[in-house]
């Protein structure tokens, strides 16, 4: 089975700067899509950033442009967001999600019931 294990989130000033990791196990990351998700408090779930190495695609949300890059390690099974100039409305639980490439459709936004495999979530909390 997949195993995801985000982690690297923290408290961190506004327009700091924090890298998020994703740590996959069970498949390598070339088979599936993985995207970030965020849930705020009180809010739904949303997509933050997704990345399909295999398919050569990525997509982000609108809210991050400019501030977050996704990037991926195949050989360590790994995907990092790469988060900079947070703002508050940052402030989130963070979660990594997978599908196998063979039954994404590349939808987007993401919806997150259609993701096969969750972390448990990294907290990431922006100062104002």
């Amino acid at each position: 089975d997949v195993q995801l294990q985000a982690s690297g989130g923290g408290l961190v000033q506004a327009g700091g700067s924090l890298r998020l990791s994703c740590a996959a196990s069970g498949y390598i990351l070339d088979d599936y899509e993985i995207c970030w998700f965020r849930q705020a408090p009180k809010k739904e779930r949303e997509g933050v950033f997704c990345i399909s190495s295999s398919e050569g695609r990525e997509w982000f949300a609108d809210s991050v442009k400019g501030r977050f890059t996704i990037s991926s390690d195949i050989a360590k099974n790994t995907v990092y967001l790469q988060m900079n100039n947070l703002k508050p409305e940052d402030t989130a639980v963070y979660y990594c999600a997978a599908i196998a490439v063979v039954r994404v459709n590349y939808y987007y936004p993401p919806r997150p019931y259609e993701y096969d495999y969750w972390g448990k979530g990294t907290l990431v909390t922006v100062s104002s």
